[in-house]
């Protein structure tokens, strides 16, 4: 489970820390207040992308540090990242010029395993996520998730670039002779160009960090023989200085021994002088740096700048091309000796991919029936009668892709006597808020925490109720953070948290304490529309909506 959260200096939030309970932590708030923030920070934490544009504004540097069991994660991630260690303390940072950097315990790691850790520990319902089960790409991807085909997706699209790739190989050998020597005159006039500047991996960073120090190196140079002159060689140096005071102490020490643990502290700071004087020696000595060889770098930095932008990003992407165009002229240099065996070769891995995809498919479909059934149990105490739910698998033999053949459709009808149709056309928002926190619960699996920003989206009234006693029950053995607006699903928590934002007109503040008690009850009766605290009806209201919940 999650600990702790500590955010400092993200989006609106100065300082914010809150230690979640087990079970289901509610965060409310007006609107705006900064309750998604909150969300966003632990998201960015686990290796979601951030951007300055989320450093609070006057500030040079953004952190979010969460600490969670590791007894939670796998026993190959455990040992991994955190062997004999009973808590994760996973912490990360973003300054002003976008550099991000990811700690495991303190421990320099890179985002990506942060994100591996996160997919293990948190599952993230965001805000407005349910849209997104609209698009038949994230049906398809849900229905594999479901069905443990993420190994069998990756040898699927392995097996169809292999395929595309050698259908590119033989439609080079059958090109006609005009189109092969223009296209072999461009490959060559781009491996050349990359092949004369001869960049090594890492040496774009590697300049990047010594150019500015050699810039400068006249400037800094003249800094550090002043500060070894003020430190060592002035008659009046620092050095001197102390060595003086050194003498009159000792004196003093010999004459009251009190003082001897005062001159025993300068002599340390004596050596760390001398030793800070030998440093700034050796410093000046390593800026002495020959103008050619300065010019060198530079135009070596522009050159290899020219080729990121041209074949880049990243020098990386650089080095792939220079392969790639080296594979593309061989095979159009050599395209006559290639194309009969190309023809087989196609064939196999034709063949490859089409047994990959016949076994998704049936895969799917045994799936399918699965998890439509399994949906339906999660959602139909969610104030739906008669509910219907299907997931269409089809298959398009012809028409691979890196995902398989397969258009997967979810179907779904409400009502009773109503034929289930696309989801895109049947549901209304409230109902793909529901079916959305369904497919969350079944496909969770053994993830310790999961976050729910605002799932309760588009109910209301009595379905509101269902959903947060849904919320409660899938709390049980785990940890649910929710952000909500609705009283009757606030009041089903086990651990509440009021988010609130103020402004003084120049600065903003967002702070988030823990409710107990009538606290809560205040809180609920304002999220039901009280006139006021003193409002009777409303705290009446609220009061019963609590205790209900808790009976419940």
């Amino acid at each position: 489970m999650l600990h702790k959260l500590s955010v400092r200096n993200f989006a609106v939030i100065s300082q914010l820390e809150f230690t979640p309970q087990p079970g289901l932590n509610v965060f409310t708030g007006e609107t705006g207040a900064g309750k998604s923030v909150a969300i966003s920070a632990l998201s960015f934490a686990l290796g979601a992308r951030g951007s300055i544009s989320l450093i609070k504004d006057g500030q040079d540097q953004l952190e979010v540090c969460a600490e969670f069991d590791a007894q939670a994660l796998s026993p190959s991630l455990h040992q991994k990242y955190a062997p004999g260690e009973n808590r994760l303390l996973l912490m990360r940072t973003l300054d002003r010029k976008g550099k991000s950097k990811a700690f495991i315990n303190r421990r320099a790691v890179p985002a990506a395993a942060l994100a591996e850790i996160g997919k293990e520990l948190v599952d993230f319902h965001g805000q407005h996520e349910h849209q997104s089960l609209l698009r038949p790409e994230i049906q398809l991807q849900l229905l594999d998730q479901y069905a443990g085909l993420e190994d069998l997706r990756r040898q699927t699209a392995t097996a169809y670039q292999h395929w595309r790739q050698i259908q590119e190989r033989l439609q080079a050998a059958q090109m006609n002779e005009q189109e092969k020597a223009r296209l072999l005159d461009l490959y060559t006039f781009q491996l050349q160009e990359i092949e004369t500047t001869a960049p090594q991996a890492g040496e774009d960073a590697e300049l990047e960090q010594k150019l500015p120090q050699l810039k400068h190196a006249g400037r800094l140079s003249e800094l550090a023989g002043q500060a070894y002159q003020s430190l060592y060689e002035d008659e009046c140096s620092a050095t001197a200085l102390l060595g003086r005071a050194i003498r009159h102490v000792r004196e003093m020490a010999d004459l009251d021994e009190h003082m001897a643990s005062l001159a025993e502290k300068l002599e340390q700071t004596e050596v760390c002088l001398s030793d800070a004087c030998a440093e700034l020696g050796a410093y000046q000595s390593r800026l002495q740096v020959d103008p050619q060889t300065l010019d060198q770098l530079l135009s070596r930095h522009e050159k290899i700048k020219r080729l990121k932008l041209k074949y880049g990003p990243q020098l990386t992407d650089v080095l792939q091309k220079a392969e790639t165009l080296k594979e593309q002229i061989d095979n159009l240099q050599n395209s006559h000796l290639h194309e009969e065996e190309l023809r087989h070769t196609l064939q196999k891995a034709r063949t490859a991919l089409d047994n990959l995809c016949e076994t998704l498919h049936t895969r799917r479909e045994q799936a399918a029936q699965k998890l439509a059934q399994r949906l339906v149990k999660e959602i139909t105490p969610l104030g739906f009668q008669g509910l219907v739910f299907e997931i269409a698998v089809e298959m398009d033999p012809e028409n691979p892709s890196p995902a398989g053949a397969d258009h997967v459709e979810f179907l779904f009808s409400p009502n009773p006597g109503q034929a289930p149709r696309s989801l895109a056309l049947a549901a209304s928002g409230g109902e793909l808020s529901r079916v959305m926190l369904g497919l969350k619960t079944v496909l969770a699996g053994q993830v310790p925490v999961m976050v729910f920003d605002e799932v309760d989206s588009g109910v209301g009234g009595r379905t509101a109720a269902l959903v947060g006693e849904k919320l409660h029950a899938v709390a049980q053995g785990r940890q649910v953070l929710c952000v909500t607006h609705l009283a009757c699903v606030a009041a089903c928590a086990n651990a509440f948290f009021h988010i609130e934002k103020t402004t003084d007109g120049k600065t903003t503040e967002v702070s988030l304490r823990a409710l107990h008690g009538e606290e809560i009850t205040r809180e609920l009766a304002r999220m039901l529309g009280a006139a006021s605290e003193k409002d009777r009806t409303a705290l009446q209201h609220a009061q019963e909506m609590r205790r209900r919940a808790q009976k419940a």
